[in-house]
């Protein structure tokens, strides 16, 4: 199989900079679906490697890997039975070895899923939990005896749907699962759990991984005396963490997840990241009423997680001007020691661009929105060729969300399909066995070698806008002080030490006129953007973005 190479310049080592997280662009890889090496459809570990210099080009800090260890794939990675292998299927301990190796080489930083508030109920550790009540490992899980009339000990629900408690016949209990039935939860009420967990998060650091994402984050700890969780009225229901057909919206999940006891064993996650210097986390916070203040009170004090994304931004809520400034007010005001993490898409919602309907135009301005707000960005795979999501027929469907609420929710398949590299090879050059999932025919003429020597493509403008961040340091750290809104526009100044920068966007069809803050502000006209009229009075054509400093 052929493999592109291109130079990656100027981007070539890595420096150290504990900080470096801070203001970073970490580009997620979904291994199954990034590039087959060995044509049994399924992407894996030496492919990643091959194409390691297309994220280089992208001018990105990070790459964060979804889940690579040893499972049975029901949930596919996310139900870990060996938290220190890699699955046959992405390849060997010694690939990983050398995907860091190579990727460190590239001047890119190595994030992997860590995915700890459940296990696949293969593990070893289960096997052993649920064999009898007094075992070593009795309580590592989350097991609690029936009512008295046999239904489960209380009302919690399953994301995954249905009951949160599946009975299980041998030990006569129920155990906890907030995903699929084959995910039992963990136990951090038990010491010995914690320490393990903490056991893995050295096992990898010592391997070279840069940091971790924490999946589920606030999922660790449940209420001890198991109580019930309340209603929610039905117009304070939301669909960020669950899609709408699903009654784990009819409950406000006080008692299920996001419990206080999670601050301390954050801080001691972060005291074994501290033992190796520049490493950095970044935390799944899912919590459709209190997502933000969770994830300030994560990422607040310099001890616990160092940034942490809610589903603001993940949401079908479109992100008119006064959505995001409204997002940002909230994100500032719990103050400069919190940090957040900022994306569109990843490997659980619908692409943004089919999201929200956006067309190239207002994807190009959205780009350039999220990298100019305050915080670290995550971008997902094939959302820099502008990839629409998938449409995955029924009887080609591997998810088991979308098989269980089909078609009114179709899952996440659709933006999962594979990564297309090329438009004249088979499967758009992912792989030349069949794969997992079908290449989306419309994904074809967008793939990577298509955009690669076009000035004009999408690809080649997220090039363009992440190079102009990272030449601004005030993009990368700075402040950020709110200057005007309405559904149509933002604008706001992102100030770092004696550095100020004026960024306006327009987010309509319309032109608009810009009315620039106090003082000799110029106007950087070399910022992929068209701008009409004079410094002082300057026009944005519809979709645009402008960028201004104050002169000399």
């Amino acid at each position: 199989m052929n493999f592109q190479d291109p130079s990656v310049a100027d981007h070539t080592q890595l420096h150290h900079d504990p900080d470096w997280w801070r203001g970073a662009v970490i580009y997620q890889i979904y291994p199954r679906s990034y590039q087959d090496s060995n044509g049994d459809g399924i992407g894996d570990l030496s492919g990643i490697i091959h194409r390691l210099p297309h994220v280089a080009s992208l001018g990105t800090d990070a790459i964060w890997l979804s889940p690579f260890y040893t499972s049975p794939m029901l949930d596919f990675g996310y139900d870990v039975s060996d938290y220190r292998d890699v699955d046959p299927m992405f390849g060997s301990l010694g690939d990983f070895d050398a995907l860091v190796e190579r990727a460190h080489e590239l001047g890119l930083r190595v994030i992997v899923d860590l995915v700890i508030s459940h296990t696949s109920d293969q593990h070893p550790w289960f096997k052993i939990s649920r064999s009898n009540r007094e075992n070593p490992k009795s309580d590592w899980y989350v097991w609690a005896d029936a009512k008295p009339d046999g239904s489960p000990p209380n009302n919690w629900l399953s994301i995954f749907g249905g009951s949160a408690w599946e009975w299980d016949g041998q030990r006569m209990q129920y155990y906890l699962h907030n995903f699929l039935t084959q995910q039992p939860d963990l136990n951090f009420h038990n010491p010995e759990v914690r320490a393990e967990v903490l056991d893995v998060t050295r096992f990898w650091l010592e391997r070279g991984v840069d940091g971790f994402r924490l999946d589920t984050v606030n999922f660790y700890y449940h209420d001890a005396a198991l109580q019930d969780n309340p209603a929610l009225p039905r117009d304070a229901r939301s669909d960020k963490i669950a899609p709408s057909v699903n009654p784990y919206n009819f409950q406000d999940h006080l008692y299920d997840k996001s419990r206080p006891e999670n601050l301390e064993f954050l801080k001691a996650f972060r005291a074994v990241l501290d033992e190796f210097g520049a490493s950095t986390s970044v935390g799944e916070v899912g919590d459709a009423q209190r997502g933000s203040e969770i994830q300030a009170a994560y990422t607040a004090g310099g001890d616990k997680l160092h940034m942490a994304y809610d589903f603001d931004l993940l949401s079908n809520e479109f992100p008119t001007g006064t959505r995001i400034a409204e997002v940002m007010e909230k994100s500032v005001g719990f103050g400069a020691e919190s940090w957040p993490c900022w994306a569109y898409s990843n490997h659980d919602v619908v692409r943004h661009a089919s999201r929200w309907n956006l067309s190239q135009d207002a994807q190009r301005v959205y780009l350039a929105l999220l990298l100019s707000l305050r915080g670290t960005v995550c971008l997902y795979q094939g959302e820099e060729l502008g990839l629409t999501e998938a449409y995955v027929a029924f009887e080609e469907l591997q998810d088991p969300y979308g098989k269980r609420f089909w078609p009114k929710f179709k899952g996440r398949d659709g933006c999962r399909t594979p990564m297309p590299w090329s438009a004249d090879q088979a499967n758009g050059g992912f792989s030349e066995g069949k794969p997992w999932l079908p290449v989306a025919m419309e994904h074809i003429h967008a793939a990577v070698e298509a955009q690669d020597t076009d000035a004009a493509s999408m690809l080649n403008f997220y090039r363009q806008m992440i190079a102009f961040r990272s030449g601004h340091r005030a993009l990368l750290k700075g402040h950020y002080v709110a200057v005007a809104a309405d559904d149509g526009f933002i604008s706001f100044i992102r100030e770092q030490d004696n550095t100020r920068l004026f960024c306006a966007f327009n987010l309509s069809d319309s032109a608009r006129s810009v009315d620039l803050p106090d003082g000799a502000w110029v106007v950087d006209r070399d910022a992929p953007f068209s701008i009409d009229g004079s410094d002082s009075s300057p026009e944005l054509p519809p979709w645009q973005a402008l960028f201004a400093t104050i002169g000399e």
